[in-house]
């Protein structure tokens, strides 16, 4: 069960704001990301929030990876956006896979700062 699990909050993101509100955009992106980085999706989930009085509704995106996962959660009244990749390492290494799907998706948002986080998780059987 050893695996990558990187995290970023991106916060001031200066993209297009439809990046932040439709889910079908994001979607689609999100899965040809995953491809280029070499990452098989399998499955995916794209909801659209409501509005509220703060403003549109944010959007999550799921993409199920034959590696694992890959979530998007959008905060549009806050300019802000969660990335969250996680990749099983059992058939082979996908750490490299993992950074280059999330460096995308952070070069989407455009942020002005950027948290990241990394955990492996897991240990490998002696």
């Amino acid at each position: 069960m050893q695996g990558l699990h990187l995290t970023a909050d991106l916060h001031q993101c200066r993209c297009a704001p439809l990046w932040l509100t439709d889910a079908a955009l994001l979607g689609e992106r999100c899965v040809r990301a995953v491809t280029a980085a070499g990452l098989q999706a399998v499955a995916q989930v794209f909801h659209t929030f409501p509005a509220t009085a703060q403003g549109p509704g944010g959007v999550t995106a799921t993409v199920l990876l034959a590696e694992s996962h890959l979530c998007v959660h959008t905060w549009p009244e806050q300019r802000a956006v969660t990335l969250d990749v996680y990749v099983c390492n059992f058939g082979g290494d996908h750490s490299a896979k993992a950074h280059a799907l999330l460096d995308t998706l952070v070069a989407l948002f455009e942020p002005g700062h950027t948290e990241h986080h990394r955990l492996t998780r897991g240990a490998l059987a002696a």
